[in-house]
């Protein structure tokens, strides 16, 4: 039986099968630990299921010198150093696949309600401003047979796609043509790529620029992909229609973050894979590679070499 740590709570049945086989100690906290609180507790680790928002690098790693494998719950692995972990040996898990439905289901959702302007209706309802039917208020912008650009098609973005078939959008992507392009063409741009060295601050003061002014931004990738000052800027401007996002830079945005009073934005707090069923298939894996990685068994879904 080894020891595990485990950098949350969380509430899902796979974990209770990790106990019946490894000593696992939580940290209870309602926060990720913070970094002198991850270094003790991965201290005399063998093994760690660890978050995205977890950072897991090189002096971390070498805090922990019983530590040969770590199981992170995301399908990115942004957070873990691949390469010194690889370099220790130690074999690293991730949660491919399982989370494209659920992600992509909320980036069509963010997509719909910046088109429409859900929020500012919503949030006129509530303040009792819904006085009568008013022909020119509240007008939002017209979904179906618009141009939606996937940028990232892989598994989300073809997901994505596949429900914009269902609206009769035109649906182009990066890999067929210039990004350049595809902004200058589309109503709407739905963000998939993952975050890496070339693609931070993908979309900056220049790509908003190219956008038409109508058109919304859609970001459930990772939030370095946005240049958050640009983006604001953009939308103070009217440069673009709006913007929806379900990830930030930091994350948390802190309450008074210059982002959140620009207009026509709608922010969700990280939200693409939480549905029951996801949550828990993530967690099942996340499990399952750990389990593997102590048993000295090949990772179900190993993200390094």
């Amino acid at each position: 039986m080894a020891r595990v740590a485990l950098t949350r709570i969380l509430p899902f049945p796979a974990i209770d099968r990790l106990r019946e086989v490894h000593d696992v100690t939580v940290w209870e906290g309602p926060e990720p630990p913070p970094e002198d609180a991850l270094r003790e507790l991965v201290r005399d680790a063998e093994g760690l299921l660890c978050l995205l928002t977890d950072r897991i690098d090189g002096p971390l790693l070498e805090a922990a010198p019983r530590l040969r494998a770590i199981s992170n719950l995301a399908v990115g692995t942004d957070n873990v150093d691949l390469e010194a972990a690889t370099a220790r040996g130690i074999p690293v898990g991730s949660t491919p696949d399982v989370l494209t439905d659920a992600t992509a289901d909320l980036a069509f959702a963010l997509l719909l309600a910046s088109a429409r302007r859900l929020l500012p209706a919503s949030r006129a309802v509530r303040a009792g401003e819904w006085v009568t039917w008013e022909p020119a208020r509240w007008l939002g912008d017209e979904v179906t047979g618009a141009t939606l650009g996937i940028v990232g098609p892989g598994r989300i973005g073809r997901a994505v796609a596949r429900r914009a078939e269902g609206f009769g959008m035109r649906v182009i992507d990066s890999k067929a043509m210039e990004l350049d392009e595809l902004l200058e063409q589309a109503d709407f741009v739905s963000l998939h790529v993952p975050l890496t060295d070339d693609t931070r601050h993908l979309i900056d003061a220049g790509a908003l620029a190219r956008m038409k002014p109508t058109a919304h931004l859609v970001n459930t990738g990772r939030g370095p992909l946005v240049d958050q000052d640009a983006l604001a800027a953009a939308l103070h401007a009217g440069t673009i229609g709006g913007a929806a996002l379900d990830v930030t830079d930091p994350e948390p945005l802190p309450a008074d973050h210059p982002l959140l009073e620009a207009p026509n934005l709608i922010v969700v707090p990280h939200v693409g894979s939480a549905t029951h069923a996801t949550r828990e298939r993530m967690a099942a894996m996340a499990v399952d590679n750990l389990i593997a990685g102590l048993d000295g068994a090949p990772l179900p879904h190993r993200a390094n070499g």
